[in-house]
């Protein structure tokens, strides 16, 4: 008898799980049928004009179209991208509201001071949509002509040099650090909320040098306001052959991550996921996309969900000990 109802209890045990995942089975496509249910907002933690503001933009008028769904742009600066993250980790689960970050930034706030977000648990990684190709640049009339120049003009200068960044932990600030380390350069950073108003000093002379992107520097190099001295990527950029990476030109030891990507707040379901880096993959594919980012120095490359959690998780680690061995943190 006991053995009957044992029986009997694992047939309504196998029914209820074989029905529970006809219904998830069921309810995960529809999840993604019904999403967007109203407009996206794209949450950029710097400002607008900049290099990742305007990539941002260049995607969201591609999936907007796509989706046949209103995309918004919302620039939420201050932080180093603290405050944009914080926003978009309280936000509903839903794939409404996503946060463009970049890897290094987004680890390095938590990485050196007590943080309101979760860098890697507090999200969940969509995909990468561009890496960045920046140069350092100096204002036209500034001595240096030559990497070799530009050490041996910062070690006379009294104060050293001061480079321009989009807030702390951004590439800038990690150039600069390195560059320190690197030749024995003291640097300050000069923290601004996006790339305009540094290109406008850099143009000025009030700041020493800066890594705009070519996007943001070109200009400036067409009206011979500035120069590029050195080139922050892995290997040499075909715009400027003759340009030496910061590598090569020995102004750092290692490269901080260049890659940008996209993510939601932690617990979004699985198929708006899926759905969200399916759209970003089509855009990254589409003529006009390549087209103006290529325009732009950048590289596409988009990611699946679990390959950006392993960089999410990577580009932390990688933070946390660039942080220790720079002495950068302010815990």
């Amino acid at each position: 008898m006991m053995v009957a109802i044992r029986q009997f209890g694992l047939g309504i045990g196998l029914g209820i799980g074989l029905g529970l995942a006809a219904l998830l089975a069921l309810v995960a496509p529809a999840a993604t049928q019904e999403f967007p249910q109203r407009p996206i907002t794209f949450v950029v933690g710097l400002g607008a004009g900049g290099g990742v503001d305007i990539n941002t933009r260049i995607f969201a008028e591609v999936i907007a179209r796509n989706m046949g769904q209103r995309v918004v742009v919302d620039n939420r600066t201050g932080a180093g991208g603290g405050v944009a993250a914080t926003y978009v980790q309280g936000a509903a689960p839903d794939g409404h509201t996503l946060l463009v970050i970049s890897g290094l930034q987004h680890a390095y706030l938590p990485a050196t001071q007590a943080s309101s977000y979760e860098p890697v648990k507090g999200f969940a990684p969509i995909t990468t949509f561009f890496e960045m190709v920046s140069m350092l640049m100096v204002p036209a009339d500034s001595p240096p002509q030559t990497v070799a120049e530009f050490i041996e003009y910062g070690k006379k200068k009294p104060n050293g040099l001061s480079v321009g960044a989009p807030g702390p932990g951004s590439p800038p600030h990690l150039f600069g650090a390195l560059i320190k380390e690197a030749t024995g350069v003291g640097v300050e950073t000069v923290q601004y909320r996006g790339s305009t108003t540094i290109m406008t000093d850099l143009a000025g002379g009030r700041i020493d040098f800066a890594f705009p992107t070519f996007g943001i520097g070109q200009p400036l190099l067409q009206e011979k306001k500035a120069r590029a001295l050195a080139i922050a990527a892995e290997n040499r950029w075909s715009e400027f052959p003759g340009v030496p990476t910061l590598l090569e030109s020995g102004l750092v030891k290692q490269m901080p991550g260049m890659w940008f990507g996209v993510v939601a707040p932690a617990g979004t379901p699985a198929p708006i996921v899926q759905r969200i880096n399916d759209e970003f993959v089509k855009a990254s594919k589409d003529a006009e996309v390549i087209r103006r980012l290529n325009a732009l120095g950048m590289v596409i490359r988009t990611t699946t969900p679990a390959r950006m959690h392993d960089m999410m998780v990577a580009e932390q680690l990688k933070v946390e000990n660039l942080v220790k061995r720079l002495n950068l943190s302010q815990k």
